[in-house]
This record gives structure tokens, sequence and C-alpha cells, in this order.
């Protein structure tokens, strides 16, 4: 199902949604990775507390998300859903990284072991493990390119019209 998500990115780089192309693309990316590279290929995290808290984090984010895209398409938006749309993030995000952070980490000794992805790493001077180490330093960093700028968003959308625009006015 995460894969399909792939959609997103094209709906962003063709401009049916105002969210543009890196940031669907660097999450598809991300995610893909993680469920297809290492999830899918190492039986050994798929029990871990750590997948289990990455999963919940996800799912509660679309969950909040779908609905809150359909009735906004529909102009039928309720306030609560914009809000629990535009603040979710704020923990589930976070839950999310050291979700999936951990379980990479904890894939490493497996992936050491199995030399997994020899073959397509063999052109490389580094290995899959050596790749994924250093992905590991800096995908907080990468992470915080796409979760800064969900504050400004939040700002914007949870801002209640004035009077003058025919909302209710802001306390």
């Amino acid at each position: 199902m995460q894969t399909a998500c792939v959609l997103e990115v094209l709906h962003g780089a063709l401009g049916i949604v105002p969210s543009g192309l890196l940031s669907p693309l660097m999450q598809w990316c991300g995610r893909t990775h993680f469920i297809l590279a290492i999830v899918g290929q190492i039986k050994e995290v798929q029990d871990l507390p750590w997948l289990t808290i990455t999963l919940v984090a996800w799912c509660l984010a679309e969950v909040i998300r779908y609905p809150h895209y359909a009735l906004a398409c529909l102009g039928r938006g309720p306030y609560w859903l914009t809000y629990l749309r535009y603040t979710g993030f704020i923990m589930l995000f976070p839950t999310g990284l050291v979700g999936e952070m951990l379980t990479m980490y904890k894939a490493l000794p497996h992936i050491k072991e199995i030399n997994l992805y020899a073959n397509l790493f063999s052109v490389f001077p580094f290995s899959y493990y050596d790749f994924l180490w250093a992905f590991l330093l800096v995908y907080p960093f990468l992470w915080l390119k796409l979760y800064l700028p969900l504050f400004s968003q939040r700002k914007s959308k949870l801002r209640r019209p004035d009077k003058h625009q025919g909302g209710r006015k802001r306390v």
C-alpha cells in the first residue's frame, strides 16, 4: 500500500495539489525504502516494538489526513478535523521517525551478517551496511526538512478568518 503513495508524488509534480514535488518524494522514498528494503527483507525486525510504533504513527496520520482531504474537497471539512490534521503531526511525525530509526539500527547487524544487497552495491566502494549507517546519521536532518515547514503550514491553515471576512472573530 505504501508504494501506491507514489501517486502523491505525481500529484505534487503535476500541480494537482500544492505540496510540490520534493516533500512527497522524500517521504515516499524514505517510507518505501524502509518497508521494502529493510522490513520486507529482514525477518528479525518484523516483530520489533519499534516497527509497531512506526506503523501505528503512520496509520494514525493517514487516518486523519485522508478524511480531511476528502471532506475539504467537498467543502465540508469541519474545523476540528482541520485542527487534528494540522496538529497530529506534532507528535506522530517524531514518533514515526524514532520508530523507523530504531528499527533500521536494529537491522544493521543482520544486514552486515548476510551482506544484504551485496550484488547491488558491488559497484560502489561501500556496502549497503555502510550506506545505512550514513543514512541513519543524516536522516534526522532530512526529516527536519519535512517537519519544520509543517509548523508554518499549521499556522496558516488554523488561522480563523476575522469578523470582516465572514468568520468568527479571533480571541
